[in-house]
């Protein structure tokens, strides 16, 4: 299959590995982030890690809308459908992610609720102009990906005078999270997480082109390299990231050129800024209150925002006791490294988005199977 096959080639991994073990410095550690939850799946998937030399290591980044979102706002959703008897239409991985008291979306649809999850947002407009009696709220996360399918909604709905659809907004963007981490004392102070370079997301550049991290590159000194998914893309954003840190640059380079320009979609871009504007602050999980780091939408479309039409309780949420999911979306702390990973933390039972979702990084750890024996142990330990 052209574009996957030749990605996944055995001899070709193998020349790039001995490639990466010649070029990386033994006097030296490398610290790569990968910022997408996509990446970290493919680097366990297909043992990508086990090809790097011992001194260069993968830190586990916020790159996962599921799971970086606050339980704040996954409670002001679960209030919506339950007080305002809407239709709550949402992707899969929202449904089970758990929120204060162990309330999910899932939860709230046993005890009656009417929450449907949906494939995209012509599903969620399907079901609006289906049930034209009923509100019909769409619970739109994500990075720039799929804020346009977002846009394309409200423009829609917009046109066809759809008046029981709305869009409780979630929208997050990846550069403010990028520039936020690197501005924690955190990696200032090279104290718990050090970073030397970045694997840049895949889908979001596509979207918003290389561009976006050239600031941040040079005013951080860190150089960030554009990677595909594939296990090969990985490797030879490794490498090339290897090449940059040993030559003192910290520039943006794109390996994915066969997917991502330096300008990006621009008519998606245009769309996303006529239906869109910029939050000045919002809370994600694991990095706090990062500024204009989401969107929110624009006065012209107030009609399709559900966070006017439905208003919700000011309430003290709170993340599930011990669940090191914030720790590890800042790269802190790695899945393994939290008591509840395996023993009361699995996908049949997660306590955290991190294990839920499916760029999650403990999902990754686990679904892999990699770290399964430690947390077989672990819960025998528990028991004994």
């Amino acid at each position: 299959m052209k574009y996957v096959d030749e990605f996944r080639d055995r001899d070709l991994a193998k020349t790039i590995a001995e490639a990466i073990r010649q070029e990386a410095d033994p006097t030296r550690s490398y610290n790569l982030m990968e910022f997408c939850g996509g990446h970290t799946h493919a680097i366990f998937r297909y043992g990508v890690k086990d090809l790097m030399p011992e001194n260069v290591h993968f830190v586990h980044g916020p790159g996962c809308p599921v799971c970086v979102l606050p339980v704040r706002r996954l409670d002001d959703a679960v209030e919506i459908a339950e007080r305002h008897d809407v239709i709550l239409c949402t992707y899969g991985d929202m449904m089970r992610v758990p929120g204060t008291r162990q309330r999910s979306l899932i939860r709230a649809k046993a005890d009656g609720a009417d929450i449907r999850m949906v494939y995209s947002t012509l599903d969620a407009l399907n079901i609006a102009r289906s049930n034209p009696d009923r509100q019909v709220v769409f619970f739109a996360i994500g990075f720039e990906t799929t804020t346009p399918p977002t846009a394309v909604a409200i423009r829609q709905a917009w046109k066809e005078g759809l008046r029981n659809f709305s869009v409780f907004c979630n929208h997050v963007l990846t550069p403010s999270a990028i520039g936020h981490i690197l501005e924690s004392p955190e990696v200032r102070d090279l104290g718990t997480v050090r970073i030397d370079g970045f694997l840049g997301p895949s889908h979001v550049s596509s979207v918003i082109g290389s561009e976006p991290y050239a600031f941040f590159a040079e005013e951080f000194g860190k150089p960030v390299v554009i990677a595909g998914f594939e296990p090969l893309d990985v490797m030879q954003s490794t490498l090339m990231l290897i090449r940059q840190i040993n030559e003192g640059r910290h520039e943006v380079e794109n390996e994915y050129t066969r997917v991502v320009t330096r300008d990006g979609n621009l008519k998606a871009q245009a769309l996303v800024s006529k239906i869109f504007e910029l939050r000045k602050s919002f809370e994600w999980r694991g990095l706090g209150t990062v500024p204009y780091s989401a969107l929110k939408i624009r006065e012209r479309f107030e009609a399709f925002d559900a966070e006017k039409r439905f208003a919700v309780t000011e309430k003290q949420s709170r993340e599930v006791k011990s669940c090191e999911c914030p720790a590890i979306l800042r790269g802190v702390k790695k899945p393994t490294d939290c008591k509840l990973f395996g023993t009361v933390c699995t996908p049949d039972t997660p306590m955290g988005s991190c294990m839920v979702s499916s760029e999650g990084a403990c999902a990754a750890y686990w679904t892999y199977g990699r770290h399964r024996q430690a947390a077989s142990t672990r819960r025998k330990e528990a028991a004994a």
